[in-house]
């Protein structure tokens, strides 16, 4: 796979899949496709209810609150699979939003949801 060029020097990689790693002492992980296991079942059960209200939201009429809304969540669900929890900072933009949204999230069970699983990980 690693030949000398025309001159005979440097080397040529024809192609390459996955991850790899060039020089000393260097380390590849490579998740291609694999969300990270969430274990904490708070986290989970937001992870549910933020898919649920994405759901719901995307039938509703469009408002900027609703596209914050729907802004927060995307994040919020990327950030529960990408690492396996929300974090604080992204709890607290999640509750403003849900609060910046009332009216709407208010008539949606997985608004509900969604606000009840907030509240339980941030601490009220």
């Amino acid at each position: 796979m690693a030949t000398a060029d025309e001159r005979g020097n440097g080397i040529h990689i024809g192609s390459v899949q996955g991850a790899f790693a060039i020089g000393n002492h260097n380390t590849v992980t490579h998740n291609e496709g694999q969300a990270v296991p969430v274990g904490d079942p708070a986290q989970e059960e937001l992870l549910r209810a933020v898919r649920a209200l994405r759901d719901d939201l995307s039938r509703a009429v469009e408002s900027p609150q609703i596209t914050a809304l729907s802004g927060e969540l995307a994040e919020t669900e990327a950030e529960i699979a990408d690492s396996g929890a929300a974090g604080p900072g992204r709890l607290a933009r999640l509750r403003t939003a849900l609060a910046d949204a009332g009216a709407v999230v208010g008539l949606l069970a997985s608004g509900a949801a969604v606000s009840q699983a907030v509240a339980a990980l941030a601490g009220g």
